[in-house]
């Protein structure tokens, strides 16, 4: 009987987590940039976790600040949304953690009120907001996307927020400015992943960055999210201000933003300076297009055991296609 396993009610079933052989193959490639894997003693922790209750995810949720924010029903999905629960718990935010079902308690000490955020560069008004204020002065609501990982898991997810594009009006882009770039936090303090040391060649580029050209930037999916499933955004999903561009791979998502530069360069970006043949600076979704080490033409729904194909721009197209003529 000591070695029956009962498993958890809320636990992520085998056909929920990443493919074995995509989460070896993502590792390896951490390991050789010198990127430290988990352990044992990281093993015994995700053990660890898993024997958590399902209620003290709940109990988190369940405090969280509603926004009250009204649903664009422009933007609809023909699948159903990923349970909370779910979404909430599986998750990567590699400041934290190179896993994905620990994040939310790694957070736990991660303060993100007050936060400022600075939008400067090529810009006529440069100036640094108060998120708080921000988010009350800004045009919030709610839109169901699709969220596709260059893993090949996909979530639909409610994110609540307002256009980059409304926010980049308020600043004033000049007509020098070609591109975005994006800075979040740096605080080795409460982010493990940044305390890491490497030598000089395979350092991780702390802090994250990533960057949009400026029609991806203006483009009326790119959204400056605040919440999601109808309440403030949870520390382990990017709080207090993440941005989505649902039509590309999860990582162009750069989570809890300090800095929006406007520039005429294209900027450096975290997995494209590491693996620029494997992470590009574009990173749209495409079926038709594989990562290095793995197919892009089928997803794994999370939550559920269903593999489904791939769309083109994650079913976008209609929105973004014209930015891209040659595919």
């Amino acid at each position: 009987m000591a070695n029956i396993h009962l498993k958890k009610q809320w636990a992520l079933s085998e056909g929920e987590a990443t493919p074995e052989a995509v989460y070896r193959n993502r590792r390896a490639f951490l390991k050789t940039m010198g990127v430290a894997t988990i352990g044992t003693a990281g093993l015994a922790y995700g053990w660890e976790a898993q024997a958590r209750s399902r209620s003290d995810l709940e109990r988190i949720i369940r405090g969280s600040r509603p926004l009250g924010a009204a649903r664009n029903s422009t933007y609809k999905v023909d699948r159903p949304i990923t349970n909370e629960l779910v979404a909430a718990r599986y998750n990567n935010f590699y400041e934290f953690s190179t896993a994905k079902d620990d994040v939310w308690e790694l957070v736990e000490k991660f303060k993100t009120s007050p936060w400022k955020l600075e939008v400067s560069g090529l810009v006529e008004k440069p100036q640094t907001f108060d998120v708080d204020d921000l988010i009350k002065k800004m045009p919030l609501q709610e839109r169901v996307y699709r969220f596709r990982c260059v893993e090949a898991w996909s979530m639909v997810v409610p994110w609540t927020g307002f256009p980059l594009k409304a926010l980049l009006d308020r600043v004033r882009p000049l007509s020098s400015a070609k591109f975005v770039r994006f800075t979040t936090f740096f605080d080795p303090e409460v982010a493990p992943r940044q305390r890491k040391r490497l030598a000089f060649w395979t350092r991780e580029p702390w802090p994250y960055t990533e960057g949009l050209r400026m029609d991806e930037a203006m483009n009326e999916l790119t959204l400056l999210t605040v919440g999601m499933y109808g309440h403030v955004l949870p520390k382990q999903h990017g709080a207090p201000l993440r941005l989505i561009t649902p039509w590309k791979y999860g990582y162009k998502s750069i989570k809890s933003i300090v800095k929006i530069e406007l520039t005429d360069k294209q900027p450096a970006t975290f997995w494209n300076t590491l693996a620029p043949s494997e992470y590009g600076f574009l990173s749209n979704v495409n079926p038709k297009v594989p990562h290095p080490r793995w197919s892009q033409a089928r997803e794994r729904v999370i939550g559920t055991r269903e593999r489904q194909p791939t769309l083109l721009y994650n079913g976008y197209a209609q929105q973004v296609a014209g930015m891209y003529p040659k595919g």
